[in-house]
């Protein structure tokens, strides 16, 4: 080889070499969602898990991307959408809102980490082998909504004591429903109240519950927890208020947009401390050495105007429990 031919090699090098090494380090882990819910239900909470994840360093469309996939509240589409967020290869799936996601992630990789956040126990689904040590691939946040129904069911009927029948509210497709349904009968018979089961798992389906209750002349309503139905709470307090049904919800996102009251665990909560995790995994730290969280943080959510609205006195002792009155 000639020596400027040499030189030119060594310099081309040169340039390759740092452009490489470059290229390698603007590869971003990339993260996958998995949701029940709807697209562009709940911006508010991929906020607070946006930022979550800046506080471990880690920004969205700088350093980090995340793959959406939403089932549209069409529960038996999340198993191919596990599997393609396998197929892209990322880093960690997040799978709030519920268990049908978790269990589909679960389902789809032993091996990417998985961090969700469910209502039925992680151990008896088996997503993990214990609250302290999960062991395997999954960790993440368990927060009992589905337990909380008896409590509602009391909460509603001190507002509305005179109420003889309480319509219950469930998607059929979520299989917390189930204990959510078994609960408040078991609480019902033993406050002589009569339970109305309606189901819904589509737009068309609310619509026609409500009928349905209003044909039954139910005294009020609580609604159960579901991803799909919190993605429509905007539909059910308007649909509430129409057909003048006091209803209790699960979270303080229904009260927000209208809705009489809530009592349940904070989502808010449950989605920092998701990114929290996500950030840690991120960072190197294996699911199996992150214990899964048990959220302790519950809110009581009384809306006056709504309360106006619809007639009701609030019993000072309501009033006084309430972490917040929206007027």
């Amino acid at each position: 080889m000639r020596r400027r031919d040499f030189i030119k090699a060594v310099a081309g090098s040169a340039v390759t070499w740092p452009l490489t090494a470059r290229a390698q380090q603007l590869k971003v882990p990339l993260i996958g969602l998995l949701s029940a819910g709807a697209a562009g239900a709940s911006p508010h909470l991929l906020t607070v898990f946006r930022q979550s994840l800046a506080e471990a360093g880690y920004v969205e469309g700088r350093n980090v991307a995340i793959e959406y996939q939403y089932a549209e509240g069409q529960y038996d589409r999340l198993p191919a959408m596990a599997s393609e967020l396998v197929r892209r290869e990322v880093t960690v799936i997040v799978a709030p809102g519920g268990t049908a996601p978790a269990l589909a992630a679960k389902a789809a990789t032993a091996t990417i980490p998985i961090v969700f956040s469910v209502t039925d126990d992680p151990v008896a689904l088996g997503l993990v082998a214990s609250f302290a040590r999960p062991g395997g691939n999954a960790t993440g946040i368990n927060f009992p909504l589905a337990e909380l129904a008896a409590k509602q069911l009391g909460l509603l009927h001190e507002l509305v004591p005179t109420a003889g029948r309480i319509g219950l509210l469930v998607n059929p497709n979520n299989s917390p429903s189930e204990a959510v349904t078994k609960d408040v009968m078991a609480a019902a018979s033993a406050a002589g109240i009569e339970i109305d089961v309606v189901e819904a798992d589509s737009n068309r389906a609310i619509a026609t519950a409500f009928a349905t209750l209003a044909h039954n002349r139910a005294a009020a309503l609580l609604i159960g927890t579901d991803p799909f139905l919190f993605s429509r709470r905007v539909q059910l307090a308007t649909l509430a208020a129409r057909h003048a049904i006091p209803a209790a919800f699960t979270t303080r996102e229904f009260p927000e947009v209208g809705g009489l009251m809530s009592y349940g665990t904070s989502i808010t909560e449950v989605f920092r401390q998701l990114g929290a995790y996500v950030g840690r995994i991120l960072k190197g730290v294996k699911p199996a050495d992150l214990p899964v969280l048990r959220s302790t943080t519950f809110e009581f959510v009384i809306n006056m105007s709504t309360a106006n609205a619809l007639g009701l006195e609030i019993p000072p002792t309501l009033l006084s429990r309430a972490d917040e009155v929206i007027e």
